[in-house]
């Protein structure tokens, strides 16, 4: 047996409250019986009065009142199975976990600030898949598509930068991990979210977008980062505070490039947004685009549904109160 509404079941003090009540008015009305007249006299006064029916009629009313409880606990027993169905789109969200994410120019820094604005988005989204990609110098798919919230956080906690041992910032390969991510999944309700400063350094993100467009996935960016470009603080072997330099030893800067993010999302008819520190864009881009995109029925894993039984309580309850009254007079008959 199983409850739908097990809170109800602080209601079953008001079934002992109602027992103790009854209980210190029988002991009270005794003691003010005894107080009116002699016991001899008070025999003969009480002698048509049924103690034990009286009880028979106090636990009816008490059945009662705990059967109403029972009924709204909501109890239930037997089940069937049925396939679970929901409405949904399926959101794909690549992050950019290369070294050029560690730069502070938005606080604490682009990784994190990206990761704080994924589990905001979570907070909103309902019958949605969501999964996860990792890219920097190639890609792979961190979290499949799921409608597990929990799982996809777990694994967007376990992003770091460093986790693609392959160093670079490749977009194409992020496009190309959702296009195949994609397979076999009806064109209409693909979209993939691409998390990055724009930095392409290898592969052609252009065309792969033409890939993506002819799969039915519409790529929305964000932008994160500044023009002007920002130092990338890095920790060196000694443990002491510093920032990236390429081979000849100059000190690199990660600039956004707004005008390739731009060229993506537009080619396939969805958007770009440019991230601030109030504003991260994400749920701007849900808000506006993903939740008035049309959602399909999709048929999930079979799954037990239990019989509500909570009618069967609440009809003896009320048969119980209906019959009270004319089945258990309180006098005894005459001899």
């Amino acid at each position: 047996m199983k409850f739908g509404n097990l809170n109800a079941a602080y209601l079953l003090w008001v079934v002992i409250g109602l027992g103790l009540f009854y209980l210190w008015a029988f002991k009270k009305r005794e003691k003010e019986m005894e107080g009116f007249a002699q016991s001899e006299l008070l025999a003969q006064l009480t002698l048509n009065f049924d103690k034990k029916k009286q009880k028979i009629k106090t636990a009816i009313i008490l059945s009662a009142v705990f059967l109403c409880v029972f009924s709204l606990m909501q109890p239930r027993w037997g089940f069937y199975w049925h396939k679970l169905k929901r409405k949904g789109l399926d959101i794909l969200i690549a992050v950019d976990v290369s070294k050029s994410m560690l730069a502070t120019d938005i606080r604490p820094n682009r990784l994190e600030r990206s990761k704080l604005a994924i589990k905001d988005l979570t907070r909103k989204i309902k019958g949605d898949r969501i999964g996860l990609i990792a890219f920097a110098g190639k890609a792979f798919l961190q979290c499949p598509l799921t409608i597990d919230y929990n799982g996809f956080l777990l694994s967007l906690d376990n992003l770091s930068v460093g986790i693609i041992p392959r160093p670079g910032t490749s977009i194409t390969a992020a496009i190309n991990e959702a296009i195949k991510s994609y397979k076999d999944i009806s064109k209409e309700y693909k979209v993939l979210v691409i998390i990055t400063d724009g930095e392409d350094h290898e592969g052609d993100a252009i065309k792969a977008t033409e890939g993506a467009k002819k799969e039915g996935i519409k790529i929305f960016c964000i932008g994160i980062g500044t023009k002007e470009g920002e130092l990338i603080p890095i920790v060196d072997e000694a443990g002491k505070k510093t920032f990236l330099k390429n081979r000849e030893g100059n000190f690199v800067k990660s600039r956004l490039n707004e005008l390739l993010l731009q060229k993506i999302a537009l080619s396939t008819e969805g958007s770009y947004v440019r991230a601030r520190g109030a504003e991260f864009g994400l749920d701007l881009i849900y808000e506006q685009e993903l939740s008035k995109m049309e959602r399909r029925d999709i048929e999930g894993k079979m799954a037990k549904k239990y019989k509500e039984r909570f009618q069967i309580p609440l009809a003896l309850a009320f048969l119980l109160l209906l019959v009270e009254p004319f089945l258990i007079p309180l006098r005894k008959k005459s001899e």
